[in-house]
Protein backbone atom coordinates (compact mmCIF):
# COMPACT_ATOMS: atom_id res chain seq x y z
CA UNK A 1 0.00 0.00 0.00
CA UNK A 2 1.43 3.32 -0.84
CA UNK A 3 2.52 5.98 1.59
CA UNK A 4 -0.57 8.45 3.05
CA UNK A 5 1.33 11.89 3.98
CA UNK A 6 -0.44 14.82 5.61
CA UNK A 7 0.68 17.86 4.68
CA UNK A 8 0.10 20.97 6.49
CA UNK A 9 -0.56 23.95 4.64
CA UNK A 10 -2.66 24.75 1.59
CA UNK A 11 -0.29 27.45 -0.12
CA UNK A 12 1.89 27.04 -3.07
CA UNK A 13 4.72 25.29 -1.00
CA UNK A 14 2.05 22.69 0.30
CA UNK A 15 0.12 22.82 -2.84
CA UNK A 16 4.03 21.88 -4.76
CA UNK A 17 4.73 18.67 -2.04
CA UNK A 18 1.35 17.45 -2.80
CA UNK A 19 1.50 17.39 -5.93
CA UNK A 20 4.89 15.67 -5.75
CA UNK A 21 4.10 13.29 -3.88
CA UNK A 22 1.04 12.41 -5.58
CA UNK A 23 2.59 11.90 -8.90
CA UNK A 24 5.35 9.47 -6.96
CA UNK A 25 2.02 7.74 -6.19
CA UNK A 26 1.56 8.82 -2.10
CA UNK A 27 -1.86 8.81 -1.07
CA UNK A 28 -2.07 12.81 0.30
CA UNK A 29 -4.23 14.77 2.51
CA UNK A 30 -3.71 18.53 2.79
CA UNK A 31 -5.10 20.63 5.94
CA UNK A 32 -5.21 23.91 5.85
CA UNK A 33 -6.66 26.00 8.96
CA UNK A 34 -8.35 28.36 6.58
CA UNK A 35 -9.04 28.63 2.44
CA UNK A 36 -6.76 27.34 0.96
CA UNK A 37 -5.11 30.12 -1.07
CA UNK A 38 -5.56 32.36 1.20
CA UNK A 39 -3.03 33.60 3.43
CA UNK A 40 0.75 34.50 2.62
CA UNK A 41 0.55 33.01 -0.93
CA UNK A 42 -2.01 35.30 -1.24
CA UNK A 43 -0.13 38.39 -0.51
CA UNK A 44 2.87 38.40 -2.63
CA UNK A 45 3.84 39.61 -5.75
CA UNK A 46 4.53 36.18 -7.14
CA UNK A 47 8.47 36.81 -7.98
CA UNK A 48 10.12 34.04 -9.46
CA UNK A 49 14.00 35.54 -8.87
CA UNK A 50 17.30 34.62 -9.04
CA UNK A 51 18.88 38.47 -8.57
CA UNK A 52 18.38 39.29 -5.40
CA UNK A 53 19.88 35.97 -4.15
CA UNK A 54 23.92 35.97 -3.49
CA UNK A 55 26.08 33.10 -4.07
CA UNK A 56 25.23 29.62 -1.97
CA UNK A 57 22.70 27.51 -1.42
CA UNK A 58 19.93 29.71 -1.89
CA UNK A 59 20.99 30.90 -5.27
CA UNK A 60 21.73 27.14 -5.95
CA UNK A 61 18.12 26.08 -5.22
CA UNK A 62 16.30 29.03 -7.18
CA UNK A 63 18.24 28.44 -10.42
CA UNK A 64 16.94 25.18 -9.89
CA UNK A 65 13.46 26.48 -8.97
CA UNK A 66 13.85 29.09 -12.16
CA UNK A 67 14.39 25.70 -14.54
CA UNK A 68 11.29 23.94 -13.32
CA UNK A 69 8.84 26.46 -13.52
CA UNK A 70 8.25 26.52 -17.48
CA UNK A 71 7.93 22.81 -17.45
CA UNK A 72 5.70 23.47 -14.42
CA UNK A 73 3.64 26.35 -15.97
CA UNK A 74 3.03 24.18 -19.45
CA UNK A 75 2.06 21.08 -17.82
CA UNK A 76 -0.62 23.30 -15.10
CA UNK A 77 -1.90 24.43 -18.98
CA UNK A 78 -1.88 20.88 -20.22
CA UNK A 79 -4.19 19.53 -17.41
CA UNK A 80 -6.15 21.89 -16.57
CA UNK A 81 -7.98 23.13 -20.08
CA UNK A 82 -8.45 26.34 -21.09
CA UNK A 83 -11.13 27.00 -18.68
CA UNK A 84 -8.43 27.14 -15.89
CA UNK A 85 -7.40 30.73 -15.72
CA UNK A 86 -3.77 31.41 -16.42
CA UNK A 87 -1.20 31.60 -14.22
CA UNK A 88 0.08 34.30 -15.67
CA UNK A 89 3.94 32.52 -16.16
CA UNK A 90 6.35 35.41 -17.50
CA UNK A 91 10.44 35.07 -17.81
CA UNK A 92 9.77 39.15 -18.14
CA UNK A 93 13.43 39.72 -16.66
CA UNK A 94 14.60 41.63 -13.77
CA UNK A 95 16.14 45.57 -13.77
CA UNK A 96 18.17 46.33 -10.21
CA UNK A 97 19.18 49.99 -10.34
CA UNK A 98 21.50 52.54 -7.67
CA UNK A 99 20.62 55.66 -7.83
CA UNK A 100 23.67 57.16 -5.64
CA UNK A 101 27.34 57.15 -6.67
CA UNK A 102 28.12 55.00 -3.42
CA UNK A 103 25.12 52.33 -4.49
CA UNK A 104 27.08 52.21 -7.70
CA UNK A 105 30.08 50.11 -6.96
CA UNK A 106 28.38 47.66 -4.49
CA UNK A 107 25.61 46.71 -7.01
CA UNK A 108 27.93 46.17 -9.84
CA UNK A 109 30.06 44.11 -7.61
CA UNK A 110 27.28 41.64 -6.59
CA UNK A 111 26.32 40.82 -9.91
CA UNK A 112 30.04 40.02 -10.85
CA UNK A 113 29.73 37.46 -7.45
CA UNK A 114 26.26 36.36 -8.82
CA UNK A 115 27.96 35.87 -12.82
CA UNK A 116 30.74 33.81 -10.93
CA UNK A 117 27.97 31.56 -10.11
CA UNK A 118 26.60 30.97 -12.57
CA UNK A 119 23.68 34.07 -13.19
CA UNK A 120 23.27 35.98 -16.23
CA UNK A 121 23.84 38.93 -14.54
CA UNK A 122 24.23 41.91 -17.58
CA UNK A 123 25.98 45.26 -16.60
CA UNK A 124 24.01 47.93 -18.63
CA UNK A 125 24.65 51.20 -19.12
CA UNK A 126 22.62 54.39 -19.79
CA UNK A 127 21.44 53.53 -22.98
CA UNK A 128 20.60 50.39 -22.53
CA UNK A 129 19.32 51.18 -19.20
CA UNK A 130 16.44 53.08 -20.94
CA UNK A 131 16.08 50.85 -23.65
CA UNK A 132 14.82 48.42 -21.20
CA UNK A 133 12.45 50.69 -18.91
CA UNK A 134 12.17 53.91 -20.91
CA UNK A 135 10.35 55.45 -17.62
CA UNK A 136 13.17 54.92 -15.17
CA UNK A 137 14.52 57.63 -13.36
CA UNK A 138 17.21 59.45 -15.23
CA UNK A 139 19.02 59.36 -12.08
CA UNK A 140 20.05 56.10 -11.95
CA UNK A 141 24.09 55.66 -11.66
CA UNK A 142 24.37 51.63 -12.37
CA UNK A 143 21.90 48.92 -13.42
CA UNK A 144 21.88 45.26 -14.24
CA UNK A 145 19.51 43.67 -15.76
CA UNK A 146 18.41 39.81 -15.14
CA UNK A 147 16.78 38.06 -18.11
CA UNK A 148 15.74 34.69 -16.22
CA UNK A 149 13.76 36.89 -13.35
CA UNK A 150 10.27 35.75 -14.02
CA UNK A 151 6.69 36.20 -12.40
CA UNK A 152 3.41 34.20 -11.80
CA UNK A 153 -0.16 35.64 -10.20
CA UNK A 154 0.50 34.01 -6.87
CA UNK A 155 -3.30 33.15 -6.17
CA UNK A 156 -3.72 31.57 -9.17
CA UNK A 157 -0.66 29.58 -9.81
CA UNK A 158 -1.37 28.05 -6.30
CA UNK A 159 -4.82 26.92 -7.17
CA UNK A 160 -3.76 25.62 -10.29
CA UNK A 161 -1.01 23.17 -8.51
CA UNK A 162 -3.84 22.48 -5.97
CA UNK A 163 -6.38 21.43 -8.59
CA UNK A 164 -2.83 19.55 -10.11
CA UNK A 165 -2.72 17.91 -6.98
CA UNK A 166 -6.41 16.43 -6.68
CA UNK A 167 -6.35 15.50 -10.43
CA UNK A 168 -3.57 13.03 -9.13
CA UNK A 169 -5.43 12.02 -5.74
CA UNK A 170 -4.81 14.28 -3.39
CA UNK A 171 -7.25 15.36 -1.03
CA UNK A 172 -7.48 19.50 0.15
CA UNK A 173 -9.53 19.97 2.96
CA UNK A 174 -9.81 23.29 4.23
CA UNK A 175 -10.77 25.06 7.35
CA UNK A 176 -9.05 21.85 9.16
CA UNK A 177 -6.77 23.25 12.07
CA UNK A 178 -4.57 20.72 13.55
CA UNK A 179 -4.02 20.62 17.24
CA UNK A 180 -1.74 17.96 18.31
CA UNK A 181 -0.09 15.14 17.22
CA UNK A 182 -0.02 11.30 17.44
CA UNK A 183 2.67 9.96 18.38
CA UNK A 184 3.56 5.65 18.80
CA UNK A 185 6.97 4.61 20.04
CA UNK A 186 8.41 7.93 19.67
CA UNK A 187 6.80 8.10 16.26
CA UNK A 188 4.73 10.66 14.46
CA UNK A 189 1.71 8.53 12.80
CA UNK A 190 -0.90 11.32 12.30
CA UNK A 191 -2.56 14.54 13.87
CA UNK A 192 -5.47 15.60 15.95
CA UNK A 193 -7.34 18.34 14.40
CA UNK A 194 -10.99 20.18 15.36
CA UNK A 195 -12.38 17.80 13.24
CA UNK A 196 -10.98 14.55 14.02
CA UNK A 197 -7.60 12.68 13.51
CA UNK A 198 -6.04 11.90 10.78
CA UNK A 199 -3.61 8.70 10.45
CA UNK A 200 -0.39 9.02 8.48
CA UNK A 201 2.79 7.53 7.89
CA UNK A 202 4.60 11.08 7.48
CA UNK A 203 3.35 14.60 8.12
CA UNK A 204 4.92 17.54 6.05
CA UNK A 205 4.27 21.59 7.95
CA UNK A 206 4.26 23.72 5.52
CA UNK A 207 2.27 26.39 6.72
CA UNK A 208 5.00 29.09 6.20
CA UNK A 209 4.88 32.06 9.11
CA UNK A 210 2.18 29.59 11.23
CA UNK A 211 4.30 26.60 11.01
CA UNK A 212 6.76 27.42 14.55
CA UNK A 213 2.41 27.04 16.01
CA UNK A 214 2.02 24.11 14.24
CA UNK A 215 5.45 22.34 14.90
CA UNK A 216 4.72 23.12 18.42
CA UNK A 217 1.08 21.70 18.64
CA UNK A 218 3.14 18.04 17.04
CA UNK A 219 5.53 18.53 19.95
CA UNK A 220 8.78 20.26 18.47
CA UNK A 221 9.85 23.44 17.60
CA UNK A 222 11.13 25.41 15.18
CA UNK A 223 12.36 28.81 15.48
CA UNK A 224 10.07 30.64 11.89
CA UNK A 225 8.66 34.03 12.40
CA UNK A 226 6.39 36.10 10.56
CA UNK A 227 8.10 39.19 8.90
CA UNK A 228 5.61 41.72 7.98
CA UNK A 229 5.47 42.93 4.67
CA UNK A 230 3.43 45.44 3.00
CA UNK A 231 2.44 46.66 -1.20
CA UNK A 232 0.46 49.34 -2.74
CA UNK A 233 -1.03 48.47 -5.94
CA UNK A 234 -1.94 51.46 -8.65
CA UNK A 235 -5.37 51.84 -10.95
CA UNK A 236 -4.98 50.37 -14.32
CA UNK A 237 -2.02 52.43 -16.69
CA UNK A 238 -0.66 52.20 -19.83
CA UNK A 239 2.14 49.84 -19.67
CA UNK A 240 4.85 51.30 -18.76
CA UNK A 241 7.28 49.10 -16.40
CA UNK A 242 8.47 46.56 -18.40
CA UNK A 243 10.53 44.18 -16.11
CA UNK A 244 10.36 43.95 -12.31
CA UNK A 245 12.64 46.77 -11.10
CA UNK A 246 14.02 47.37 -7.71
CA UNK A 247 16.81 49.06 -6.01
CA UNK A 248 19.93 48.18 -4.93
CA UNK A 249 18.75 48.16 -1.20
CA UNK A 250 16.44 45.27 -1.71
CA UNK A 251 18.77 42.99 -1.29
CA UNK A 252 19.97 43.72 1.75
CA UNK A 253 16.64 44.21 3.42
CA UNK A 254 15.64 40.19 2.61
CA UNK A 255 19.48 39.36 4.21
CA UNK A 256 18.82 41.70 7.38
CA UNK A 257 18.38 40.29 10.78
CA UNK A 258 16.46 43.40 12.28
CA UNK A 259 13.19 43.59 13.40
CA UNK A 260 12.66 46.94 12.67
CA UNK A 261 11.51 48.11 9.64
CA UNK A 262 13.12 48.32 6.79
CA UNK A 263 12.01 49.69 3.03
CA UNK A 264 13.15 49.74 -0.31
CA UNK A 265 11.70 50.37 -4.37
CA UNK A 266 10.36 46.81 -5.83
CA UNK A 267 7.78 48.09 -8.51
CA UNK A 268 6.49 45.96 -11.42
CA UNK A 269 3.34 46.01 -13.69
CA UNK A 270 0.36 42.98 -13.60
CA UNK A 271 -1.26 41.57 -16.84
CA UNK A 272 -4.02 43.44 -15.41
CA UNK A 273 -2.42 47.22 -16.06
CA UNK A 274 -1.86 47.73 -12.44
CA UNK A 275 1.56 48.33 -10.75
CA UNK A 276 2.90 46.32 -8.00
CA UNK A 277 4.75 48.68 -5.51
CA UNK A 278 6.64 47.55 -2.43
CA UNK A 279 8.55 46.27 -0.49
CA UNK A 280 9.19 46.54 3.35
CA UNK A 281 9.97 44.02 6.78
CA UNK A 282 9.25 44.87 10.11
CA UNK A 283 9.22 41.89 12.87
CA UNK A 284 5.86 42.58 14.36
CA UNK A 285 4.48 39.22 15.01
CA UNK A 286 1.29 39.09 13.66
CA UNK A 287 -0.10 42.35 13.65
CA UNK A 288 -2.28 42.90 10.75
CA UNK A 289 -2.95 46.91 10.72
CA UNK A 290 -1.77 48.92 8.19
CA UNK A 291 0.89 51.50 9.14
CA UNK A 292 0.51 54.93 6.72
CA UNK A 293 4.55 55.81 7.22
CA UNK A 294 5.32 52.15 5.77
CA UNK A 295 3.02 52.85 2.93
CA UNK A 296 4.88 56.38 2.57
CA UNK A 297 8.46 55.37 2.87
CA UNK A 298 7.69 52.68 0.24
CA UNK A 299 5.57 54.83 -2.21
CA UNK A 300 8.78 57.46 -1.76
CA UNK A 301 11.51 54.63 -3.22
CA UNK A 302 9.15 53.86 -5.65
CA UNK A 303 9.32 57.32 -7.08
CA UNK A 304 12.74 57.88 -7.40
CA UNK A 305 12.91 55.13 -9.37
CA UNK A 306 10.03 55.87 -11.73
CA UNK A 307 9.15 59.69 -11.35
CA UNK A 308 5.99 59.11 -13.10
CA UNK A 309 3.96 57.34 -10.63
CA UNK A 310 3.64 60.57 -8.73
CA UNK A 311 0.75 61.06 -10.90
CA UNK A 312 -0.71 57.51 -10.46
CA UNK A 313 -3.68 56.33 -8.27
CA UNK A 314 -3.79 54.16 -5.54
CA UNK A 315 -6.36 51.41 -5.91
CA UNK A 316 -5.91 49.65 -3.11
CA UNK A 317 -3.13 48.46 -0.47
CA UNK A 318 -2.32 44.78 1.24
CA UNK A 319 0.24 43.17 3.69
CA UNK A 320 0.96 39.80 4.33
CA UNK A 321 3.30 37.67 6.49
CA UNK A 322 7.00 35.73 5.53
CA UNK A 323 7.77 32.83 7.47
CA UNK A 324 11.48 33.95 8.49
CA UNK A 325 14.26 31.78 9.59
CA UNK A 326 17.36 33.60 11.53
CA UNK A 327 19.80 32.13 9.07
CA UNK A 328 17.92 33.10 5.77
CA UNK A 329 17.57 29.89 4.95
CA UNK A 330 14.10 27.54 4.13
CA UNK A 331 13.99 24.23 6.14
CA UNK A 332 12.95 21.32 3.94
CA UNK A 333 13.18 17.88 5.32
CA UNK A 334 12.55 15.59 8.31
CA UNK A 335 12.73 16.84 12.06
CA UNK A 336 15.59 14.99 13.13
CA UNK A 337 14.14 14.51 16.43
CA UNK A 338 10.80 13.39 15.66
CA UNK A 339 10.85 10.76 13.03
CA UNK A 340 7.50 11.34 10.90
CA UNK A 341 8.12 14.76 10.75
CA UNK A 342 8.88 16.81 8.10
CA UNK A 343 9.52 20.53 7.25
CA UNK A 344 8.91 22.61 4.14
CA UNK A 345 8.65 26.38 5.64
CA UNK A 346 10.92 29.15 5.99
CA UNK A 347 11.48 30.68 2.19
CA UNK A 348 10.07 34.20 4.09
CA UNK A 349 9.76 36.05 0.67
CA UNK A 350 10.61 33.62 -2.08
CA UNK A 351 8.16 31.09 -1.34
CA UNK A 352 6.22 31.22 -4.64
CA UNK A 353 9.21 31.05 -6.73
CA UNK A 354 11.38 27.87 -4.58
CA UNK A 355 7.81 26.10 -4.26
CA UNK A 356 8.55 23.55 -7.52
CA UNK A 357 12.14 23.04 -6.33
CA UNK A 358 11.20 22.34 -2.75
CA UNK A 359 7.92 19.84 -3.47
CA UNK A 360 10.81 17.86 -5.14
CA UNK A 361 13.41 17.63 -2.18
CA UNK A 362 10.64 17.43 0.03
CA UNK A 363 8.70 14.31 -1.81
CA UNK A 364 11.86 12.47 -2.40
CA UNK A 365 12.94 12.78 1.37
CA UNK A 366 9.87 11.65 2.48
CA UNK A 367 9.64 8.72 0.33
CA UNK A 368 13.09 7.51 1.15
CA UNK A 369 14.67 8.88 -2.46
CA UNK A 370 17.83 10.70 -3.33
CA UNK A 371 16.70 14.31 -4.03
CA UNK A 372 17.91 15.61 -7.79
CA UNK A 373 18.99 18.61 -6.02
CA UNK A 374 20.72 17.81 -3.01
CA UNK A 375 18.75 18.90 0.46
CA UNK A 376 21.46 19.44 2.36
CA UNK A 377 21.66 22.75 2.99
CA UNK A 378 18.41 23.18 4.13
CA UNK A 379 18.00 20.40 6.52
CA UNK A 380 16.68 21.16 10.09
CA UNK A 381 19.75 20.19 12.30
CA UNK A 382 22.33 22.36 10.26
CA UNK A 383 25.14 23.94 12.44
CA UNK A 384 23.12 28.04 11.60
CA UNK A 385 20.45 26.78 13.69
CA UNK A 386 21.93 24.73 16.35
CA UNK A 387 21.39 27.45 18.72
CA UNK A 388 18.07 28.07 17.57
CA UNK A 389 16.38 24.60 18.08
CA UNK A 390 15.56 22.20 21.29
CA UNK A 391 17.86 19.38 21.25
CA UNK A 392 14.78 17.02 21.35
CA UNK A 393 11.45 17.16 20.69
CA UNK A 394 9.04 16.50 23.86
CA UNK A 395 6.06 14.05 22.13
CA UNK A 396 2.64 15.74 23.03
Amino acid sequence: MSAHVVVVGAGIVGASCARSLARRGARVTVLDKGAPATATSAHGEGNILVSDKGPGAELDLARYAAALWPTLAAELADELGPRFPSIEYERKGGVVVATTDAGAGPLEGFAASQRAAGVDARVVDERQARALEPWLTPSATAAVHYPEDAQVQPVVATEAVLASARRLGASVLGHREVRGGVVEHGRLVGVRTDAGTVAADAVVVACGPWSGHVAEALGSDLPVRPRRGMVLVTTRMPHRVHHKVYDGDYFGATQSADAALQTSAVVESTAAGTVLIGSSREQVGFDPRLRVQVLQEVAARALRLFPFLATAGVMRSYLGFRPYMPDHLPVVGPDHRLPGLFFATGHEGAGIGLAPATGEMLAALVLGERPEHDATPFRLDRPSLAGHLAETAVAS
